[in-house]
């Protein structure tokens, strides 16, 4: 098995050529909005040092196919020397829970490529993400014994059905990110490679480079949970206390709790069965949710400016 260490912006940057990994995987690309400033510095460092390399784009829960593109076409300079990978998490997740996501990020991917990614998500959401298995790795997540701050594997001993088995086991996070991969240095070179017989596929020209987020070119549309979104630029004061949220649900996970009398900036505004609901821009191409009025009362929670 070899061993690997994952990496992101918040990483110290020697992680990436730490003497006892012989994988480098490398955050590239968050949502639609979002390159990692570090993602060249932390790619020529660690090929420089003879590392094997891995490209993962963290999923924000957006267009599928729009997050596949944005991916694609921001990491396309490394198509073929690189493993690619989604990382399917809850934190700034909206379509979180949603088991058709994954499925048409990947064949998006493997549309424009010729290489499926590999898939990582915790041992225990591996559901949401099974219709991937017959064409996609494993890349999991289990913390199966008490997290060793050395390399000390014991072992991966639990099910990942309906895959057979991983292609890398993720086994601690204490202090550094530590995985171990299936498979040998021929097979890693060859899950870079692909199948090679995307038709959208070319000739790499670039590195990743920030790119700001495109404008909504319609003023409503559909988002991947289904419901339709109508652009709307204003301000919304709460006359009460409120959560924001991750996703436009009330099961999304929390960013923060709003106090009455908050301000919240939005871009656009939807209609549920339970709720209104308002999007907030922040960092990175994500969005923040509130619900501002009723849906079945009409009763808003505060004032439109």
């Amino acid at each position: 098995m070899l061993k690997m260490i994952d990496v992101y912006s918040g990483s110290p940057r020697s992680f990436a050529t730490d003497p006892a990994s012989d994988i480098t995987m490398i955050k590239a690309t968050q949502g639609t909005g979002y390159v990692n400033p570090f993602c060249n510095t932390d790619w020529d460092a660690a090929k420089n040092a003879g590392k094997l390399l891995g490209l993962y784009h963290y999923a924000g829960g957006g267009d599928a196919v729009k997050e596949a593109d944005y991916f694609i076409d921001s990491i396309k300079n490394y198509v073929g020397q690189a493993v690619l990978a989604l990382d399917w998490e809850s934190n700034q997740n909206a379509a979180w829970g949603v088991n058709n996501w994954c499925r048409r990020f990947v064949d998006r991917v493997h549309e424009l490529t010729g290489v499926w990614p590999l898939i990582y998500v915790s041992q225990s959401a591996i559901d949401q993400v099974a219709n991937c298995a017959d064409t996609c790795g494993l890349w999991v997540a289990r913390y199966a014994y008490n997290q060793p701050l050395s390399w000390d594997y014991k072992g991966g001993n639990f099910s990942v059905a309906p895959w057979s088995t991983f292609t890398i086991h993720q086994f601690t996070g204490t202090d550094m990110d530590r995985n171990m991969v299936n498979t040998d240095r021929e097979g890693w070179l060859r899950l870079a490679k692909g199948d090679g017989g995307a038709t959208g596929a070319s000739v790499p020209q670039s590195k990743p480079t920030p790119t700001q987020q495109s404008s909504q070119v319609h003023n409503t549309w559909k988002d991947e949970l289904g419901d339709t979104w109508h652009a709307e630029d204003g301000t919304f004061t709460s006359n009460t206390q409120l959560h924001l949220r991750w996703g436009a649900r009330p099961s999304a996970s929390t960013i923060a709790v709003l106090p009455a009398g908050s301000k919240v900036k939005y871009d656009a505004w939807s209609r549920g069965s339970q709720f209104v609901y308002i999007r907030q821009p922040r960092g990175n191409g994500q969005f923040g949710y509130v619900a501002v009025r009723d849906a079945k009362t009409g009763e808003a929670y505060g004032k439109f400016e």
